[in-house]
């Protein structure tokens, strides 16, 4: 197994099936391992990934009993991963799962010190104002030029993984693989996305004034807390 893509999932029932299909090429490529994370849902997740556990080869699962975040879910999922490379994606659909053969591409050779990232396009002005904001004051805090931090898909040498220490819990995972690859001199490759409508469901923080605000503080405050570790990492 080269490759393995971890893809969390928090009440996505109508998503999984739709990401499921769309990931139809690479089922039958024995170099790639696909990991959802049930990550503690309500609703009807776990039996519908159940449903396909035994009809798709390189498919398989996790089921978290109680959600504790984002991040939680991803980590566990990189855990029992076996690929060479790593990589996780969002199970929302609003981008192509699809999208990491375009970042594979980016990989030259035997480079065993990358970190590749998306770039989204066509997004909201208003969360792309949002997002020129905290890459500004994360840039300027953490002393490396970081942009659209939550873009997916991230992808990564497994070796990389292996030397996180503490990683959060939450959606600040995107930010502190991001900045531990650049602070450990990776190279970082960026390559558009295609950023379109969700299908089904709702944003898990962006589904009204007061998610935003409160996911603005908790990503401000993450910022802050590995700006004051890293003083001390110098």
């Amino acid at each position: 197994m080269q490759i393995s893509l971890i893809i969390p999932c928090y009440n996505e029932a109508e998503n999984i099936p739709l990401i499921i299909q769309k990931l139809y090429p690479l089922y039958q490529d024995k170099s790639f391992e696909i990991i959802f994370v049930e990550n503690g849902s309500n609703d009807n997740s776990l039996s519908i990934l159940k449903a396909y556990k035994s009809k798709i080869p390189n498919f398989n699962f996790i089921s978290i009993k109680n959600n504790k975040g984002y991040g939680y879910g991803i980590v566990q999922g990189l855990k029992i991963a076996k690929g060479q490379y790593l990589a996780w994606t969002h199970a929302d659909m609003q981008t192509n799962p699809l999208d990491i053969l375009k970042g594979l591409r980016l990989i030259e050779g035997n480079q065993t010190k990358f970190f590749i990232k998306g770039l989204r396009k066509g997004r909201k002005i208003s969360d792309s104002f949002f997002t020129f904001g905290m890459s500004i004051f994360a840039s300027f805090n953490l002393g490396y030029f970081l942009w659209d931090i939550n873009a997916q898909p991230s992808i990564f040498p497994s070796s990389f993984f292996k030397d996180w220490v503490d990683p959060p819990n939450d959606f600040s995972l995107d930010l502190y693989a991001y900045f531990q690859a650049k602070r450990q001199g990776y190279t970082i490759k960026r390559f558009d996305v295609n950023f379109g409508k969700r299908i089904f469901g709702v944003s898990k923080w962006n589904f009204n004034f007061y998610s935003r605000i409160n996911f603005i503080r908790r990503n401000l405050l993450y910022i802050l807390e590995i700006s004051n570790r890293y003083k001390k990492w110098k």
